[in-house]
């Protein structure tokens, strides 16, 4: 009958988390509506913790496994007889949550925002994006629940996880600045810096209750302006590399790479070359004339802008460069 449903509500006996899964951290065990009565038991299992709030304080933390007798003398929140009045509904409420005490393993790391620091050795700014995983587990489940959970129902490891990877890009930008560490060694170093950020941001965690475990740094990626900016460092060392390897200096090397795209240039820029006599601002060694023909009237325009590409690239010195712009002009 239905006068007697609120008696079966007083027969709530067993207080256990029965339905863990892979996601959850903290549950708050649900009664469905049944009063918990004096002679209840508490089974934590052997991976769970559990935490008893009455009347809105923590009165208890289990963090071990074991079946647990809830009697009256030291949770005096038990529905007595007394409230058939009140539909045994009473103002004395108290509350379970559960959470996961086992070692969580795997949890991927991704920084939201770019680390920034200065290269050692080029001293160009650097930005980066760095991600891995790590391993953590619950040490302070007190700590944990004040601060973070509160009187959410449910927490989640992927909420806790997006709290960890917020806080991730300042240690780490403070981490690389003081490695001294520069862009091309980052790879060959993971291991090392990994063990250093694991120091740093273990302190973060341990402000929540946690302690992390097995930090890695599994990889990461430049922004588009240091890729830029490593492109022209590598460049510049093949071009150093490339000079040595046959006798030249890295000033000829370059001075043959701007006349040679000179001469493939629509236009015939070497005829310009040879008005200019810029064959005599390379080394003794390399100093052999450019036997072009001059382009035609047409082309103008075209010798002008080889001229002062020339010109910028220091091929031709100033007094070359305006008397041969003057040549070039007297034909118009």
């Amino acid at each position: 009958m239905a006068f007697f449903d609120p008696l079966k509500r007083q027969l709530r006996s067993v207080i256990q988390w029965d339905n863990d899964n892979n996601d959850t951290l903290f549950y708050r065990w649900s009664s469905n509506g049944d009063e918990i009565k004096n002679a209840s038991k508490l089974i934590v299992g052997p991976t769970q913790g559990c935490i008893l709030v009455y009347e809105g304080k923590i009165k208890a933390v289990f963090d071990s496994e074991g079946l647990f007798n809830i009697k009256t003398d030291n949770i005096p929140f038990i529905t007595t007889l007394k409230k058939v009045m009140q539909f045994f509904e009473s103002e004395h409420k108290a509350e379970f949550y559960f959470y996961k005490k086992n070692l969580i393993t795997d949890q991927k790391w991704g920084t939201i925002a770019p680390i920034k620091y200065i290269d050692p050795i080029y001293e160009f700014p650097v930005e980066l994006f760095a991600f891995g995983n790590y391993s953590m587990q619950i040490k302070d489940a007190k700590t944990f629940f004040v601060s973070i959970v509160g009187e959410q129902e449910y927490f989640g490891i992927e909420e806790f996880r997006k709290i960890v990877n917020a806080r991730l890009v300042h240690p780490m930008s403070d981490m690389f600045a003081e490695s001294k560490v520069s862009y091309n060694h980052i790879d060959a170093q993971r291991e090392e810096l990994g063990n250093a950020l694991r120091d740093k941001i273990d302190k973060e965690f341990h402000t929540f209750g946690f302690t992390l475990f097995d930090f890695r740094i599994e990889g990461t990626e430049f922004d588009e302006n240091t890729k830029r900016r490593i492109d022209k460092i590598s460049d510049t060392q093949a071009t150093h590399f490339a000079a040595k390897k046959v006798g030249v200096s890295y000033k000829d090397m370059r001075q043959l790479d701007a006349l040679e795209d000179a001469a493939n240039n629509e236009g015939g820029a070497a005829g310009v070359l040879l008005g200019a006599n810029a064959g005599d601002v390379l080394s003794p060694g390399l100093n052999k004339p450019f036997v072009t023909p001059e382009p035609e009237q047409k082309n103008v325009a075209q010798r002008l802008q080889h001229l002062k590409e020339l010109f910028e690239a220091e091929l031709i010195t100033d007094e070359e460069y305006e008397n041969k712009k003057k040549s070039i002009l007297k034909e118009v």
